[in-house]
């Protein structure tokens, strides 16, 4: 069992004793108010690669630089991501609109199309020209109702397309279960 899979700690919510909760469709309706930057993640515990669109990705800790992000547990990605000691993280813009829904996309093979991606020297799929990504150690996993959360370690970075300080850029979100760009059309104050 790798260190990772070693700090698997579930989240009990039933031990809270919690009276009522949100149904389902209450959260999700919610959540579609509420934008989300999106991201590609990819992995390969030595099964082959897998990958998936999330935008549960958030960034924790500079020093040490941390970030987490979430998997249901209904994702074809979910097996291989429970037992992967590294992840690539793609942060998307705009302009990666298409592997963005390349990982939200099942039933397909998202590594049929060989040119858009490779292989790191240390063995991770990472796709190419999209606007940065980050190659992670997985250092925790939460069980989390449906879901699991990863907490995984910066290690290695890439920037293709670099946004300036203040800057909108071409940011790829998702709301309302359609995609967006944030971009000079969107700014509200300086």
């Amino acid at each position: 069992m790798s260190q990772a899979a070693a700090n698997t700690a579930p989240l009990d919510v039933s031990a809270h004793g919690f009276s009522s909760s949100l149904s389902a469709d209450q959260f999700k309706a919610l959540f579609r108010g509420h934008p989300g930057g999106v991201a590609v993640i990819t992995a390969d515990a030595g099964d082959g690669p897998v990958a998936l669109t999330a935008t549960s990705v958030a960034s924790v800790s500079a020093e040490p630089p941390l970030l987490i992000f979430s998997i249901s547990s209904q994702s074809s990605a979910s097996d291989v991501l429970e037992r992967a000691d590294t992840v690539i993280v793609h942060l998307l813009d705009a302009h990666d609109i298409e592997v963005a829904k390349l990982g939200a996309t099942g039933g397909i093979d998202r590594f049929a199309q060989t040119h858009r991606w490779s292989r790191l020297v240390t063995g991770e799929p990472v796709y190419s020209d999209v606007r940065a990504w980050v190659r992670c150690a997985v250092i925790n996993r939460m069980d989390a109702g449906t879901a699991t959360v990863i907490a995984a370690h910066a290690l290695q970075s890439h920037i293709e397309r670099d946004v300036h300080p203040g800057r909108p850029g071409d940011a790829l979100v998702y709301h309302n279960r359609t995609w967006h760009r944030l971009g000079e059309h969107s700014r509200i104050e300086d």
